[in-house]
């Protein structure tokens, strides 16, 4: 583990820089979109080009970067990214910054595949799991601080969007200095997203699902805490609290998932998810300490959920489908993800601020009745055929998926092997 740690470490700096950039991004746009005077439905449309330039830049960037090179690629997509973050303060038009979500996102998903695939070039079976519980600590930390960046300067003064092109300008030293080699990114064999339905239903609705809740947190989450009347102080604390309560929660529901019936463990915690959204509700109107308690509780149940998907559906599959399939595991969370800011914008303009919290409950409660009806349609997977549950961060991305797949594919391999030799 030390010795991949001294060879990636700055890639690990990297990532933390485009984390804290990434992380401040989205609730800045959100809070200026509001002080702006956009309405809620045009801040959704907003919001919502990121998850669309993501899932097109997590399919297409690949094939680039086996065609130009690691380096070439992360250079050309981080000062995209610098570039476009700028123009948001120099025209300050609802059309132009769907057209700039949409190239930042792309260039975020190019940027992390430029990581995650050297990262995972230098991982072997004994670090894989290591490196990726890192990976996580490292993103998901480095995002719930780029919150508090919100309250270094006004959201309408440009000082946040040059910090922002700023600590994206800096990854690229890192990056563009590290001797590790880079590998070529492996094509793997398609899957249709039907045959894997009938393989495993459940994993399919479910991250579709939880990707709509996903994009509706993280992209509209902002635009939320603003409408209900919270200072921007605050706003940054309602975000740090979600994100802090995934990255608390997600080894402890990973155990569970792995010790208990999958689906009953995705039932239990998609349920209450819903019933934090839920409770959370009655004090939209009047908020309080109350509002971030759930909210962080509500991050809690929800980030691990895609995770939970993905082992889910490796539960069903053999070791040789689990990198296609996770990638269409992927495909099918951003397609959600695309959806959630339009949606739960289109909510909140006919009910209110309200409807950002009604959705959350809608979705997480429809992926629990799913839950409940698969498991009258099915036996539940033996324990002892179920593979590990692989800590993920939940963001769509070729490269990730490919690394899940081949840790869960390792780990349950393992644990073939030890179940066997307990025979003996």
């Amino acid at each position: 583990m030390f010795v991949a740690m001294r060879s990636t470490w700055v890639l690990f700096v990297g990532l933390a820089l485009i984390m804290l950039g990434n992380g401040l991004q989205g609730t800045l746009l959100g809070v200026r979109a509001s002080l702006e005077g956009f309405a809620t439905a045009t801040t959704g449309l907003v919001m919502t080009g990121y998850y669309v330039g993501f899932l097109v830049g997590s399919i297409f960037v690949p094939r680039l970067v086996n065609n130009v090179g690691h380096i070439r690629v992360f250079a050309a997509l981080a000062s995209l990214a610098s570039s476009s973050v700028l123009l948001h303060t120099v025209f300050v038009d609802p059309t132009l910054w769907m057209g700039m979500r949409l190239v930042t996102g792309f260039s975020y998903a190019g940027l992390f595949v430029v990581v995650e695939s050297w990262l995972n070039e230098r991982s072997t079976n004994q670090t894989r799991g290591k490196m990726l519980s890192l990976y996580m600590i490292v993103s998901l930390s480095c995002m719930m601080l780029g919150q508090l960046l919100l309250n270094l300067a006004h959201p309408q003064q440009p000082e946040l969007f040059i910090l922002i092109s700023v600590l994206v300008s800096l990854a690229l030293v890192p990056i563009s200095l590290t001797v590790v080699a880079a590998p070529a990114i492996a094509q793997t064999p398609p899957i249709r997203i039907r045959d894997l339905y009938q393989d495993s239903p459940l994993g399919i609705i479910g991250a579709f699902g939880t990707g709509i809740a996903n994009g509706t947190l993280l992209g509209m989450g902002a635009v939320f805490a603003s409408s209900i009347g919270l200072p921007i102080q605050q706003v940054a604390y309602f975000m740090m609290a979600a994100i802090f309560g995934g990255m608390l929660l997600q080894w402890p529901v990973g155990y569970f998932s792995d010790v208990f019936d999958r689906r009953k463990v995705i039932t239990l915690v998609t349920f209450l998810a819903m019933l934090c959204a839920a409770a959370a509700i009655p004090f939209v109107e009047t908020p309080s300490i109350a509002l971030f308690v759930l909210v962080a509780l509500f991050g809690g149940v929800h980030l691990p959920m895609y995770a939970l998907c993905i082992a889910h559906t490796n539960d069903k599959l053999p070791t040789e489908q689990m990198v296609a399939a996770s990638g269409r595991l992927m495909l099918t969370f951003g397609c959600g993800s695309s959806l959630g800011p339009i949606t739960v914008a289109l909510l909140m303009t006919q009910f209110g601020a309200v409807g950002f919290f009604w959705w959350l409950a809608i979705i997480h409660g429809g992926i629990g009745l799913f839950a409940l009806y698969r498991m009258t349609r099915s036996a539940a997977t033996p324990m002892e055929e179920q593979g590990a549950y692989v800590p993920v961060v939940p963001r769509a991305s070729t490269v990730s998926a490919e690394w899940v797949a081949e840790e869960s594919a390792a780990a349950s391999d393992e644990s073939a092997n030890s179940s066997h030799e307990s025979r003996y």
